[in-house]
């Protein structure tokens, strides 16, 4: 590469040493002490100093972990401990490697930091010993940087997501430098590639910066890595194609590499704080350009330090290095003394006093207080946020006189209260979404700001581009991307918002997954992390308003991979019009530690609820409308309820039919908003108690449930209902194409026609007596579909359907 690790070095005073033999010594000692925790955790559940002989007991009985990509961590942190303390940064860093925590815990045991969140793991032979025993152990913590590691927003649960978690807390924060060690099986992964394009989005006038460093350790579990196989000159063309000035160490020799090291960490540095500076000197109106960011490649051998060959095998720089190099001390005494040699050859007796304390000269290698990594508050991103400040939603509202008359947008009406709420938090509240904000009618958010872009400007895009240097709008077609940016900014102590269409956002399916698994720990067992803002997902461009993109955009299954995850965490809303919107995207704003999943249309959709009804309704989650009910003071033939807007509509056309052909029908109308309130009370905090669920759906009447998606669903929350048996949901039953509104709920079964047929069939008077109603039904499906093929849209009939007066 152009910028090699020995040009690099060159002309640092010392011979080309940027580091004196003094600390070089010192370094490198620490270097070996995060290292021997390291293996300790892998191996130890006693005898944590080996101050006696190692034996076969001393060793865990199940050897769970990783090392190989362990060292090289370590190796970068102690540089990274340097620089904090010459240079006073404000600094995290997010671990990316798969299984990489015991770097990340070592060094926060070193700091000091990890005593003094959990007091029993004292510093101390007695807690070095359960901090060694806890790990990968029953009742202890995993091999990830999980949510009880201090200094940790990245798990690494799932490979891919570290850079662009990165980025995101990189956002805003202009004084944070984030260092994302990358590993280079994670580099493989789509997510991870794209992020790397993330640079077009930083602005160095206003947000931190994010030093990437690509481990090059060569190996996954038992194949080499892509990137470690190229030629030096192929990934330097890949990275300076990326954007990137890739600055490389490589070698095997610590003392040579730390001296390599050092010189490019300080030189990457340096350059950060002079793009910052130059961006942020210049004169007013001065429009920053994209700067070319620096990046660390390290190349350096997978295991590191660990035995060089075991049985004749290579060990250090091979595959066999990733996971635990040695498998079976227990049983194979021979194989027992290469690991007590191993951890003897970090000399521990020279780096901890009797007490097993670090030795104070290295202690002091360490910066202090929220210096030190894992004491950062910016990774406890909850320490540092502050409620948003909002407009008030109810001057958004939409006037509604009468139910069912007018139709408007609900994400419009939506957006105009984003806007102003981006107004109102301009250093703290982004909205991301894949190149869709203005196809979801959310553009009124960029009166208040325009789309972030870094990368080249065309004087065409001035003509309604909205693109913009300082915007706040992030968008990039990359779901995986924008979601890491989100969770790295609300980790940090920020707000956002996202919005996808609904059948992509199965892309983060996962990603949702581990946040969700993240919050759970964070606000159930963990008392030290505080809570930091809820992801807010707006689902729109839904299922049942595809007529022009048809069957591959028809999919609401995200709902079902929600309810998966903890009831303390998950929220998944309906709102059937804008008021009731409004409602809920102020409530989950203004939320902490939830993922909130919203689900709204981006069409015109009839209007229902004033405001003052819109958020009694809200509150409440599910309820009756007496407007569109006729069973007051009798009990019903039947519960007609429903959950999201097109269903909505739809069931509400169904009463009116039925009202108007069946007239002695007795119909109570019940909407639910807030999905999980059709779950019982003990299952869920928004569950509603069996009483109360008893009072609304009946215990022996025939509910006809008209579903957003998936009939199953409504099925697998109310199973253990009174009435569950007498439940006929209907939802969306996988057909579909280029079809109009009505033919695609007829070929699902949600339209008014079948669910007037429904009824009839479940009101055993009504079979007796609507059977030529029940024939005109069914004609009236036959005419809708021929309608539809004949003329390519719906009826004026159905179109300008209007509830009657």
């Amino acid at each position: 590469m152009s910028s090699t690790s020995k040009e690099l070095a060159k002309d640092k005073g010392q011979g080309g040493k940027p580091l004196s033999a003094g600390e070089l010594q010192k370094m490198d000692a620490y270097w070996r002490a995060c290292n021997y925790l390291c293996v300790g955790m892998l191996y130890l559940r006693a005898n944590p100093l080996l101050r006696e002989p190692l034996k076969a007991e001393h060793i865990k009985n199940r050897l769970l972990g990783h090392w190989g990509s362990d060292p090289g961590q370590t190796f970068v942190w102690v540089h990274l401990n340097r620089l904090i303390k010459k240079y006073d940064l404000d600094l995290i860093y997010l671990s990316g490697p798969g299984h990489g925590a015991p770097a990340t815990l070592s060094n926060s045991y070193l700091e000091g930091v990890y005593s003094e969140v959990y007091p029993d793991k004292s510093e101390d032979v007695a807690g070095m010993l359960k901090f060694f025993k806890q790990f990968s152990f029953p009742g202890g913590i995993g091999s990830h940087c999980t949510p009880e590691t201090p200094g940790s927003i990245h798990e690494g649960g799932e490979l891919g997501y570290s850079l662009s978690h990165g980025f995101g807390a990189a956002f805003d924060n202009p004084d944070l430098i984030v260092t994302v060690v990358v590993g280079d099986g994670e580099a493989e992964t789509g997510p991870l590639a794209t992020s790397w394009h993330s640079n077009k989005f930083l602005n160095p006038v206003r947000d931190g910066a994010v030093l990437p460093i690509l481990h090059l350790n060569g190996y996954k579990i038992a194949n080499p890595t892509v990137l470690a196989r190229i030629t030096p000159e192929e990934l330097e063309w890949m990275f300076k194609g990326f954007g990137w000035e890739p600055h490389v160490v490589e070698g095997d020799d610590p003392a040579t590499m730390h001296q390599l090291m050092a010189g490019v960490m300080e030189d990457c540095v340096k350059e950060i704080r002079a793009i910052q500076k130059k961006a942020r000197s210049a004169p007013k109106g001065t429009e920053p350009e994209r700067p070319r960011w620096p990046m660390i490649v390290l190349r350096s051998p997978k295991g590191w330090t660990c035995p060089k060959e075991i049985d004749g095998h290579k060990l250090e720089g091979s595959w066999r290095a990733h996971q635990m190099p040695i498998l079976d001390p227990v049983t194979n005494p021979k194989h027992l003394k290469l690991v007590e040699k191993w951890m003897k050859s970090y000399k521990p007796e020279e780096l901890f006093d009797e007490s097993g304390k670090l030795i104070a000269e290295l202690r002091e290698m360490a910066p202090v207080g929220k210096r030190r990594i894992t004491a950062n508050p910016h990774a406890n991103g909850g320490l540092l946020r502050k409620p948003m400040e909002l407009p008030d939603f109810r001057d958004y509202a939409v006037k509604v006189e009468k139910p069912g008359q007018i139709e408007v947008s609900p994400t419009d009406v939506l957006a105009h209260f984003l806007r102003d709420a981006m107004k109102m938090n301009m250093t703290s509240f982004r909205v991301f979404g894949p190149d869709e904000t203005a196809s979801n009618k959310l553009q009124a958010i960029y009166e208040a700001s325009g789309k972030t872009w870094m990368a080249k400007l065309l004087p065409e895009d001035a003509d309604g581009g909205d693109l913009a240097r300082d915007g706040r709008v992030m968008e990039i077609l990359s779901e995986h991307t924008l979601e890491g940016w989100f969770e790295g900014y609300v980790l940090t102590g920020r707000h956002g918002f996202f919005s996808s269409y609904e059948s992509f956002v199965h892309i983060i399916d996962s990603m949702f997954n581990q946040h969700a698994k993240w919050l759970e720990k964070s606000k159930l067992e963990l008392r030290w992390r505080a809570p930091i803002s809820s992801i807010n997902l707006l689902i729109t461009s839904l299922v049942w308003r595809q007529d022009h993109n048809g069957f591959t955009h028809q999919d609401p299954g995200f709902l079902d991979v929600v309810t998966n995850k903890s009831p303390e965490i998950t929220r998944i809303y309906l709102p059937p019009d804008a008021n009731c919107l409004l409602s809920v995207g102020d409530h989950c704003l203004r939320s902490s530690n939830y993922v909130n999943v919203i689900v709204a249309d981006k069409a015109p959709h009839m209007q229902y609820l004033n405001m003052d009804n819109a958020i009694k309704h809200c509150t409440k989650g599910i309820g009756i409308w007496d407007f569109a009910s006729n069973d007051a003071g009798d009990e019903p033939d039947v519960v007609m309820a429903c959950a999201g807007d097109i269903p909505t509509e739809e069931a509400l056309a169904a009463v009116a039919i039925l009202r108007e052909h069946c007239s002695d029908v007795k119909i109570r109308f019940v909407n639910v908003v807030d999905l999980f309130r059709l779950m019982p009370d003990t299952e869920h905090p928004h569950g509603l108690s069996e009483r109360e669920f008893d009072g609304l759906f009946t215990k022996n009447k025939p509910v006809i449930f008209n579903f957003h998606a998936y009939a199953s669903l409504v099925h697998k929350l109310t199973y253990k209902r009174t009435n569950h048996k007498n439940f006929h949901v209907r939802g969306y039953k996988e057909k579909g194409n280029i079809n109009t509104p009505l033919e695609l709920a007829i070929l699902n079964q949600i339209d008014r026609f079948d669910l007037a047929i429904d009824v009839i069939d479940r009101v055993p008077r009504l079979q007796l007596t609507a059977a030529h109603t029940k024939e005109w039904l069914k004609g009236q499906i036959i005419e809708a579909v021929n309608y539809a093929h004949e003329n390519g849209i719906d009826s004026k009939e159905i179109r300008e359907w209007r509830w009657p007066l």
